[in-house]
């Protein structure tokens, strides 16, 4: 029996990349979807029989009416995020709020309002970036961010204990999803800024969504029971390196 039979996990930003394919395999590993995000198209388009809930996981109030409803959960993969670019001096504050919005008090407010739907013994896997534990230029406000996301796993771990929830978080590197291809988009070197990416690792190459959902998949089964607290990377070895 697969590690996800008939478990019911709760996905946030199961619309596209990362989410999407963490969803469909998921599934396929025998696990009962909720999949939440900001357009239904986009969820049904993921999985068309999964439960579908359209959520600004950054309102408290529109979280905690979604809770209120929310039947209860085996696990949770809080992977909704977003990207804008910019130093500490020139991003504007309102990039900034919204940077944290999307990235921190997002999670924060799904742990918050949901964590009494997850049932004791189960697990929750924050997804958080590699730039969270080391500096890139031109990525301040993402990667502060992210570095709480980190920290929030490892509180949520203690907090969580005598429940025997798990909480870990997954550092990813660059993987190809739509977020990478905007910010390549976004640049003047589009075709320089990938040979950089697939650069800064040791196996010189992007990951794959695929590679960074097996490793949520590994965090929410129960053969991973003695691991929490713990952050992650997968990003090709980057983190040993630099």
């Amino acid at each position: 029996m697969s590690a996800l039979q008939n478990r019911r996990i709760l996905v946030t930003g199961a619309g596209s990349g990362i989410g999407r394919t963490a969803a469909r395999l998921f599934r396929d590993r025998g696990a009962e979807l909720i999949l939440v995000g900001r357009h239904l198209d986009r969820l049904k388009e993921t999985l068309p029989d999964a439960v579908h809930a359209v959520l600004d996981h950054t309102d408290d109030a529109a979280v905690a009416a979604f809770a209120r409803e929310c039947p209860e959960l085996d696990g949770m993969f809080l992977n909704a995020g977003g990207l804008l670019l910019g130093s500490v001096t020139s991003m504007p504050v309102a990039d900034f709020d919204a940077t944290l919005a999307v990235n921190l008090r997002g999670p924060w407010l799904m742990a918050h309002h949901l964590g009494p739907r997850v049932k004791d013994g189960g697990s929750v896997v924050l997804v958080g970036s590699n730039i969270g534990i080391r500096a890139i230029p031109d990525s301040a406000a993402y990667s502060v961010a992210k570095a709480g996301v980190h920290m929030l796993a490892k509180v949520l771990a203690l907090e969580w204990a005598p429940r025997r929830i798990r909480c870990n978080a997954i550092a990813p590197g660059p993987v190809r999803t739509a977020m990478v291809d905007a910010r390549l988009e976004a640049s003047a070197d589009p075709e320089g800024d990938l040979a950089r990416l697939s650069a800064v690792n040791p196996l010189r190459r992007l990951g794959t969504e695929a590679e960074v959902a097996a490793l949520a998949a590994h965090l929410l089964g129960a053969e991973s029971g003695w691991t929490t607290g713990a952050v992650i990377p997968i990003d090709g070895g980057a983190d040993a390196v630099y």
